[in-house]
């Protein structure tokens, strides 16, 4: 009888930390396209140039433990790195 409380307890821990783990994916997703809306590419033919910078600034933000708060930090650092001017910024 203890053995199916613990498992059943196991069950009901892994499924609200599934659950927890989903919604903060979901707000992680969400903001990352309100990010990728803000900073859409200016032009047409810089899209790949955008996409570079998306996935780059991603992996920072994923390196940093996928904290909350400002994902343009990550981006600026990632245009920074790819040696395109910030978004913005004058020449």
């Amino acid at each position: 009888m203890a053995k199916q409380h613990n498992r059943d307890t196991e069950i009901a821990s892994s499924t609200a930390v599934g659950a927890a783990v989903a919604r903060t994916v979901g707000t992680v997703k969400a903001r990352a396209r309100a990010v990728e809306h803000v900073m859409e590419p200016a032009a047409s033919g810089s899209a790949p140039e955008h996409e570079r910078i998306a996935q780059l600034a991603y992996s920072y933000w994923q390196a940093r433990g996928c904290p909350q708060g400002s994902p343009e930090e990550d981006w600026l650092r990632a245009e920074g790195e790819l040696g395109k001017p910030a978004t913005g910024a004058k020449a």
